[in-house]
């Protein structure tokens, strides 16, 4: 093994119960002056929407909002909150909310004024160098849920909406200059979303762990966010009140995150196809392809696993970990198969297409064809 690497580690984490309130301070901290909360249609209407805009409007930072943002976010909701920006006058970007609002977020501060398309800035090589770095406006991610991790990355998630694929945005700029973790945001998620975040957080967790790449750090940090996810995701779940639960599945989102810049794998090149196509919740969807792609690279990943399960307190190595995986998915109430998702058979060699295109299947254990990518898709139906 060649023992050479490219590593980068979060940015300025402001974590705790009520540290919603420091959101102003924060915003002139990295020069706003009239900052554009990004967040989802849901979540505009909710009360700790309205509490997150009564503190900018209190310190004169004025009160402006967008919400167009789908649950796969496409390059029309970018324009429509590039539009929103500029009419605004606006300064930076405050990205609140799930994984869909701090990718859309991500994604208005950096086109604000680009030569180039958003296309053109995808995750391939150094295709980020394109962008005009200067431009970029300045990001305060809120997290509002915790799964994505989107909050310390560099990088969103938008869909085409013409070809229905989702294509990974890179640049370095995109990290938020602060993160405000606050577990009191998420206590009002429903149930379901608990889920599919806290899987989501877990997926990324998982594959980083078993990605092949050389990156020790993240290695630890993806063993102790499993850890957190399945001593605490089953608390928040049951009890949507416990605000400890609610703080460390925070960290495990953002664990998740970090981890996986060592590198995902089948499970995210399966849901990212389905999510596009779809619409279906990401998370979720991880979780319903998870048991299936366990069994698909146990060839290169039971010993490594089962060092996982000692350390997880998860009796009966590999087979016991993958029981484990499949009892705590029941217990959520996650569909079990992507067909209770939707997933129509006839759309599978469309999706394995799409599936093999996805940047994520470079972490894989095992290298992913057409036909093993096809057969995995068929066992998660």
């Amino acid at each position: 093994m060649e023992l050479t690497a490219n590593w980068s580690y979060p940015t300025t984490i402001k974590f705790g119960a009520g540290r919603i309130s420091e959101l102003a301070a924060q915003c002139k901290a990295v020069g706003m002056a009239r900052p554009l909360l990004v967040t989802d249609r849901a979540l505009a209407a909710l009360p700790i929407t309205a509490q997150a805009l009564d503190i900018l409007e209190a310190a004169g930072l004025g009160r402006a909002l967008f919400s167009e943002v789908d649950p796969n976010p496409t390059e029309a909701n970018m324009q429509a909150g590039l539009q929103v920006y500029r009419a605004g006058g606006h300064d930076g970007v405050v990205a609140f909310g799930g994984g869909s609002a701090l990718d859309l977020g991500k994604m208005i501060a950096l086109m604000v004024d680009q030569p180039v398309s958003v296309w053109e800035l995808e995750d391939v090589g150094d295709w980020w160098t394109r962008a005009t770095p200067d431009t970029i406006a300045p990001i305060i991610a809120v997290p509002t849920t915790a799964g994505t991790g989107s909050e310390v990355g560099r990088a969103g998630v938008l869909t085409d909406s013409t070809t229905h694929r989702k294509k990974i945005i890179f640049h370095p700029k995109l990290m938020p200059a602060v993160t405000i973790c606050d577990p009191a945001l998420t206590v009002g998620m429903p149930p379901f979303i608990t889920a599919g975040t806290g899987m989501d957080a877990f997926a990324h967790c998982l594959e980083a762990y078993c990605s092949p790449h050389y990156h020790p750090m993240s290695q630890g940090i993806a063993l102790e966010g499993m850890r957190l996810v399945l001593d605490y995701l089953p608390r928040a779940y049951s009890a949507p009140e416990d605000l400890e639960a609610r703080a460390q599945m925070m960290s495990a989102a953002a664990m998740g995150a970090v981890a996986f810049q060592k590198g995902l794998g089948a499970i995210h090149s399966l849901s990212h196809p389905v999510g596009a196509v779809y619409n279906t919740h990401h998370g979720t969807t991880n979780a319903v392809v998870m048991p299936m792609v366990l069994q698909f690279n146990r060839p290169a990943i039971e010993a490594r696993i089962a060092r996982a399960a000692q350390y997880l307190q998860i009796a009966g190595g590999f087979d016991g970990f993958a029981a484990y995986v499949l009892e705590l998915r029941a217990s959520l109430s996650i569909p079990a198969t992507l067909s209770e998702m939707g997933v129509e058979a006839s759309r599978l060699d469309d999706l394995t297409e799409m599936a093999l295109l996805d940047p994520s299947c470079g972490g894989n254990p095992i290298e992913m064809t057409r036909d093993n990518t096809r057969a995995l898709f068929e066992a998660c139906m």
